[in-house]
């Protein structure tokens, strides 16, 4: 099949658009940030106008670069920021409040309830998740609980939910398709993993009527087709995966036992655990990583909510570096943190501490200690936060990896990869194209419409760029492995005190 791959890469702070040919060389992209809100401390919003109108901008921007025409496009893959969801009207397209972030903290107080009524049991063996403002589900009852009307237009069928796919997909057809895929529901806090379906029993808890909800779909299927309102009217919406679910797929960690981490503004290590879900003694989360002809692939998730999103603190909110590709620079002027630990929980603690409670320290300080030792600290926060998770993984798999394959912005930080081989003692592989999230969905859309033939070609597009083998001292990263747990305590102990005080 002649022609190109459409790729949306919708992300928690911008949009993207890249062509994909049959070799799966990108052969243009297009990226435009766009406003993150903050209207109260812990609340994280966005204007899903706005994300509609600049992810269709840099679209056509993408086809312009390419010198494209939109019937050169086979199939439209999308990968979306998971978790955040968007309630609108159904008759006007508008929505009804800004979008709610995953990264959003308002429902916390509203999720120790449900866990001191002894929900968090059910919940797990329903839906494989925790009980965290994380997901989408108690964010859309705060919509409906606090929007003025919102309930009853709910009741009446007037509103419709849904993450961020299902906004774009409801906007690229006008209004044609109100529909999911299964990486995403898996995400909402009401979707059960074991029917594959929406769960009566969760949507009761939350408060959320049946009528609100998104169409099911596989991850790669021909879904419909794009309204003149996108592009072109015509053009096959093909696959859809939210975006950790897409990185390890991009990343053809199609067998049982392969691990992925994605290093973004937080880090998401996936292992695919084959045709069965597991149900976490460590904490972690059971997703859906994908289905494709009928057959679900499942994983185990650890979700790190701070990792490059540290680097952009000391950009922005300590002025230490103009730049985050700066970071590296800055870190290597150093040998080592030392003895300064950084525990970057300014959204609380995700897997496996789960702790909402949490919030950043730095330890170790003296009077020798430097932005480049902070710099350094905060380099090898990510590393070891991914160790905490590997492990809880490799308990729960019952196997120790062999690699760990790696992609996202800051895994060309060549000292956190060599650090993040160094704690977990195995081997980082970088590919050639780290652009594995984007990928994921233009595989998923070009299997759907023939564009690749099969998993076997799509492997052969895979290919190494660098591999980083553990080194140094091994009892000198045992000991900073001990203090990093240290560290982890004290935060933690300091969070249970806030509690203490709160009561």
């Amino acid at each position: 099949m002649q022609g190109y791959i459409l790729a949306l890469d919708q992300g928690t702070t911008s949009c993207r658009a890249l062509v994909f040919n049959r070799k799966g060389t990108i052969i243009s992209t297009a990226q435009k940030e766009f406003e993150q809100h903050f209207p109260k401390p812990g609340w994280v919003e966005h204007d899903a106008g706005e994300i509609w109108e600049v992810q269709a901008e840099m679209a056509a921007k993408a086809l312009r670069q390419a010198n494209l025409k939109p019937s050169d496009i086979k199939g439209i893959g999308i990968t979306n920021q998971r978790e955040t969801v968007v309630v609108w009207d159904k008759n006007t397209g508008e929505p009804i409040h800004k979008a709610i972030v995953w990264q959003d903290k308002r429902t916390a107080s509203y999720c120790e309830a449900l866990k001191k009524e002894g929900k968090q049991k059910m919940v797990r063996e329903k839906t494989g998740l925790v009980i965290d403002s994380y997901f989408s589900g108690t964010k859309v009852k705060w919509i409906l609980d606090n929007v003025p009307g919102a309930r009853e237009r709910a009741l009446a069928g007037n509103l419709l939910l849904g993450t961020i796919d299902t906004w774009l997909i409801w906007k690229m057809t006008a209004g044609a398709l109100h529909i999911t895929d299964m990486t995403n529901a898996c995400r909402t806090l009401f979707f059960n993993l074991h029917t594959l379906e929406w769960d009566t029993e969760m949507l009761d808890l939350l408060g959320i009527p049946e009528s609100m909800l998104p169409e099911i779909r596989e991850s790669s299927e021909v879904y419909g087709h794009t309204s003149a309102a996108f592009l072109s009217k015509g053009i096959p919406i093909a696959g859809i995966a939210g975006d950790q679910q897409a990185a390890l797929f991009g990343q053809m960690c199609t067998r049982a036992g392969m691990v992925k981490n994605t290093y973004g503004t937080g880090c998401f290590m996936l292992m695919n655990i084959g045709d069965k879900p597991i149900v976490s003694k460590n904490n972690l989360l059971t997703s859906v990583g994908w289905t494709l002809g009928g057959k679900t692939t499942y994983v185990l998730e650890g979700s790190i909510f701070i990792a490059g999103a540290v680097v952009q603190w000391l950009r922005d909110g300590m002025k230490l570096i103009e730049n985050s590709k700066d970071i590296e620079a800055l870190a290597t002027q150093v040998p080592d943190s030392g003895g300064v630990y950084l525990v970057p929980a300014f959204a609380g603690l995700g897997a496996p501490y789960w702790n909402q409670q949490a919030r950043g320290s730095v330890f170790g300080l003296t009077r020798g200690s430097t932005d480049a030792h902070l710099a350094r600290a905060a380099v090898e926060s990510i590393a070891y936060q991914t160790m905490d998770v590997l492990s809880a993984m490799e308990a729960d798999a019952g196997i120790s990896i062999s690699e760990l394959r790696v992609d996202g912005g800051a895994s060309v930080n060549g000292l956190l990869m060599q650090f993040q081989a160094d704690v977990l003692n195995t081997h980082t592989v970088r590919p050639e194209i780290v652009e594995t999230t984007v990928m994921g969905a233009a595989f998923l859309a070009g299997l759907a419409v023939g564009y690749w033939e099969d998993l076997v070609e799509i492997e052969k597009l895979w290919s190494v760029d660098e591999r980083f083998a553990p080194s140094g001292d091994a009892s000198e990263t045992r000991q900073g492995i001990k203090q990093w747990h240290r560290a982890v305590r004290a935060v933690e102990y300091w969070a249970a005190d806030t509690n203490t005080l709160e009561s």
